[in-house]
C-alpha cells in the first residue's frame, strides 16, 4: 500500500483534492522515485525516445501588466523595452529552420502594441516560409475573436500559464487589475476553439502551499491540457519578491513525474527555469517524464532584456544550444526530434492543415 494514491492515478487517472494533496506530501518519501520511474517509463512508452524541439522567439517585453514576480512588469522604467519586427522574426524563426527546427513559439509579454491586424500578417508570412512547421504563440490573454483570427491565420497552439488555481494566491501574486477568473475564461476559449493548448504553473512562489498546488493538479486534471509549462519560480532582483526563496528543483521535478502520470500523451516541457536553477536540468526533467525542450532563437541584442527571472539560462548561439542539447539526451539515451511534435490527438488532422 506504499504507492496506494500512485497505483489510483496511474490506473484512474484522477484524484480527488484531498488526494492530491496527500500525494504531494510525499515528495520526500520514496513515492519521488516511483513516481519518477513510473512517469519515464510512461513518457517512453507513449513518445519513445525522442524529446521535441520548439523554438522560442522571446520577441516583444512590452508589457501591461504587473505580475509582482516578473521582471518584465510595466513599472520597471529602467528596463530597455523592444518588440522584434516581422522581419526579425522571420530572420530567427529561419535560422531555427535550417537547423531543422519545425516548431516555432512566438512568446512576449501582453504587449497592447500587437494588434490582430499585425499579428495574423506575420501568421500568414511564417505559414507561406515555413509550410511544415507548426505555430505557437504565448501572448497572454486577449479576446475570444482574437484568439479566432489568430487560429484562422494558421496559429495551432497557444500557451498560457494559469500560474496557479487558487484565486487567493492569484491575487497575492498579481496586481488588482488582473483577473484570476479572465485567465481561466481565456484557457477555456482557446481549447473550444480548436487550439492545442498550455496551461502550467509556478512551484514555490511566495505563499504557495501544497493546498494551492493541489488546486493546480485538480485544475490540470478537470481542464486536461495538451501542453504544460511548469517550472521553479525564480526571483528577479527588480521585484517586491527579490529576496524570497526559490522555488524547489525536487518538487518541480516531482509534480512534472505526476503531471505526466495523470495525462500520458501530455506535451511538457524541461523548462529553461529548471535548467536555470540546476545545471542538469534538462536531463533531470527528461527522466522525470518531460519529453520537450525549448531552445532559444531570441536575437542576443533583444535576448538579453527578456528579462522574467535573473540568472536565466541559455546565452549561447543556437548551433552550440543545439549541439550541447544533443550531448545532454544522448548521454541518458535519449535523442532530439526534429519535426512538429503535435500532441498525438491532434497530429493525424495537423498533417493536413496549419
Amino acid at each position: 500500500m506504499a504507492f496506494a494514491l500512485l497505483d489510483k492515478l496511474v490506473k484512474q487517472k484522477k484524484l480527488r483534492f484531498d488526494e492530491w494533496r496527500d500525494l504531494l506530501s510525499q515528495v520526500d518519501s520514496p513515492s519521488f522515485e516511483e513516481a519518477k520511474k513510473r512517469a519515464q517509463a510512461l513518457a517512453r512508452e507513449h513518445f519513445g525516445l525522442g524529446i521535441y524541439l520548439r523554438g522560442i522567439v522571446e520577441f516583444t517585453n512590452i508589457c501591461r501588466n504587473e505580475c509582482h514576480y516578473c521582471g518584465l512588469q510595466k513599472s520597471r522604467r529602467e528596463l530597455v523595452r523592444y518588440r522584434l519586427s516581422q522581419e526579425e522574426i522571420l530572420s530567427s524563426c529561419a535560422a531555427g529552420h535550417a537547423l531543422g527546427l519545425r516548431s516555432f513559439v512566438l512568446q512576449g509579454g501582453e504587449d497592447p502594441g500587437l494588434g490582430d491586424a499585425w499579428l495574423t500578417e506575420l501568421i500568414t508570412k511564417l505559414r507561406e516560409h515555413f509550410p511544415d512547421s507548426a505555430i505557437t504563440l504565448s501572448l497572454g490573454e486577449r479576446s475570444r475573436e482574437s484568439y479566432a483570427a489568430l487560429f484562422a491565420a494558421g496559429a495551432r497552439r497557444y500557451l498560457l500559464r494559469h500560474e496557479t488555481a487558487s484565486h487567493a494566491l492569484y491575487r497575492k501574486l498579481h496586481s488588482p487589475a488582473q483577473s484570476f477568473y479572465e485567465r481561466l475564461n481565456c484557457l477555456y476559449e482557446l481549447k473550444a476553439l480548436g487550439y492545442q493548448t498550455g496551461a502550467g504553473m509556478l512551484i514555490g512562489p511566495p505563499g504557495q502551499t501544497l493546498e494551492h498546488l493541489a488546486q493546480d493538479c485538480a485544475f490540470i486534471q478537470a481542464f486536461q491540457p495538451e501542453m504544460l509549462g511548469t517550472g521553479p519560480f525564480i526571483p528577479h532582483k527588480a521585484t517586491v519578491y527579490a529576496k524570497a526563496e526559490p522555488g524547489s528543483v525536487r518538487l518541480t521535478l516531482y509534480v512534472l513525474s505526476l503531471c505526466r502520470l495523470l495525462l500520458p500523451e501530455l506535451l511538457l516541457p524541461a523548462t529553461t527555469a529548471l535548467r536555470t536553477q540546476k545545471a542538469s536540468g534538462y536531463t533531470e526533467g527528461i527522466l522525470h517524464g518531460c519529453n520537450v525542450i525549448m531552445p532559444n532563437l531570441t536575437p542576443p541584442s533583444a535576448k538579453k532584456h527578456y528579462q522574467l527571472y535573473d540568472g536565466k539560462a541559455g546565452q549561447k548561439t543556437l548551433e552550440q544550444t543545439l549541439e550541447d542539447l544533443q550531448k545532454q539526451v544522448t548521454s541518458i539515451g535519449y535523442h532530439l526530434v526534429f519535426d512538429r511534435g503535435d500532441h498525438p490527438r491532434f497530429a493525424k488532422n495537423c498533417e493536413k492543415s496549419p
